[in-house]
Parts: C-alpha cells; sequence; structure tokens
C-alpha cells in the first residue's frame, strides 16, 4: 500500500470535492492515508488509523510520502514545535511523533527536522482514563468533522481520548457502539466508559465519556461536563434531559 503522511495540523476530509461540501473528518499530524482516486486537485484518500474516507484538497499540500503502516508515538497532549524554515505549530493531542530524538529536543519526518523547546517526557503520556484525558478539549467548540481542541464533534473526542490510550476506534458514535464490552446498568459503570445515547429516534446519534459517577464529558454545542443517569444527559442550563441513555460499552 502506497502511503501518505499527514505533516500540517491537520488536513480537513470533505464529503466532496469541493470546499463547500461538509467536513466529515480531519487526518492529524503523523495519520496515514492512501489515495482512492483524484478529481482535478481532489483526492479522495482512505485513512489507516480508521479506514475513513473523504476528500482533501491536494492544493493545500501538508503531506508526504511515508509508506510505514507503524504507528508513531502519539502525542497525548498539545506539542509546541518549530520547524527548520522557523515557522510555529502546534502539534494537537491525537498526532503522531517520529523518529524522536533520545533527549528529546525534536523529532525528524521526512527530510525535515522539527524542535520541541520546553518538550517534558510526559507530555507524551496519557491522563489515567479516557475521561480525565478528554478534559483538556473542555470548552472546545463543537464542530462537525472535528478532532482538535480548535473543533471537535462527540465521536471525534471518545475516539481522541482513547487513541491517545492506545485503543483504536472508528470514527462515528454508531460504529463505535459496536466495539467494547456491554455494561447492563450505569449503576456498575466505571470512569472512562463510553455511553451512547439518541434523542428523537432509536439511532445511535451522541457519544461521551464517563468521568466519574453520574458525571459525562461530550461534545453538545462545547466540550462541557453534565450529569448522566438511567435516563440519559440532564442539563441544568436546559432544566431538561437532552438525550437519551441507549448503550454503554467498555472499551478497556
Amino acid at each position: 500500500m502506497d502511503l501518505l503522511i499527514c505533516t500540517n495540523v491537520y488536513i480537513p476530509m470533505r464529503a466532496a470535492p469541493s470546499h463547500r461540501a461538509e467536513m466529515v473528518s480531519q487526518i492529524l499530524f503523523g495519520e496515514r492515508f492512501s489515495i482512492i482516486e483524484t478529481s482535478g486537485t481532489w483526492i479522495r484518500v482512505k485513512t489507516l488509523f480508521d479506514s475513513y474516507s473523504g476528500w482533501i484538497d491536494g492544493a493545500q499540500l501538508g503531506y508526504i510520502s511515508w509508506n510505514e503502516e507503524q504507528s508513531g508515538i502519539i502525542a497525548g497532549r498539545e506539542v509546541n514545535c518549530i520547524r527548520e524554515d522557523g515557522s510555529r505549530m502546534t502539534i494537537v493531542p491525537g498526532s503522531e511523533l517520529f523518529e524522536i530524538k533520545d533527549d528529546f529536543s525534536g523529532f525528524r519526518l521526512g527530510d525535515e527536522n522539527y524542535l520541541m523547546p520546553g518538550f517534558s517526557p510526559d507530555m507524551l503520556a496519557p491522563a489515567p482514563t479516557p475521561g480525565e484525558t478528554a478534559l483538556q478539549f473542555l470548552n472546545a467548540p463543537y464542530l462537525w468533522g472535528g478532532r482538535t481542541p480548535m473543533g471537535i464533534d462527540c465521536s471525534g473526542l471518545v475516539q481522541i481520548a482513547f487513541k491517545i490510550h492506545g485503543i483504536a476506534l472508528p470514527r462515528d458514535a454508531s460504529q463505535q457502539a459496536e466495539k467494547g464490552v456491554t455494561v447492563n446498568f450505569i449503576s456498575d459503570a466505571k470512569p472512562g466508559d463510553v455511553l451512547f445515547f439518541s434523542t428523537d429516534t432509536d439511532n445511535i446519534t451522541h457519544t461521551g465519556i464517563l468521568l466519574a459517577k453520574e458525571t459525562i464529558i461530550h461534545a453538545a454545542g462545547r466540550v462541557r461536563r453534565d450529569r448522566v443517569d438511567h435516563q440519559g444527559i440532564w442539563r441544568d442550563d436546559q432544566g431538561r434531559y437532552s438525550h437519551r441513555l441507549r448503550l454503554i460499552k467498555r472499551m478497556m
């Protein structure tokens, strides 16, 4: 398989070959993808990490050839870098780093060296639970297709938090609900379990991570903490249940 690797903070993936098309996901720094087809400057790609497909604008560049399937070292937090041209780049949580120097002063990707001033190895380590890892996204705005602290959707938040913990989950909530082991009662749920919800239909449309007893972190309007019980997510600010609980899964 001929692979490319993202060398920008992220590359937007769209549903169709147009900037007007909805963004369905993002390819983060260090994530790999392959080309399915092309249309003008647009490229339909499939990601290696979650097998998600979409269109990227080839004119934006931000990628190089990288025919290596093994994952890099996953950043557990934001990492500030300096490129060889002196420009700065903030690598977001869930990105993958390669060829890190023994003294952790930088890393290399392709022909380019990146410096990491003020870096410490614990920036690569996850928090004790995926929910606590997700807390660094707190107050990030909801963004359909987003996977970064600048904007993220509900399934993106769950996916990235678990990626940092070394667990690969699919991109969409309905796909994630097919993974893991079912927990029958919320009274038996533990921090780090993933909760799945519906709104007006029985279809899974929302997800979040249990932080502690009766507290969930999820992306709804923004990444937020709310109360949760056997009925669903209770919004104090709205005085109502916003999502109905459908399923609980233990992923780790």
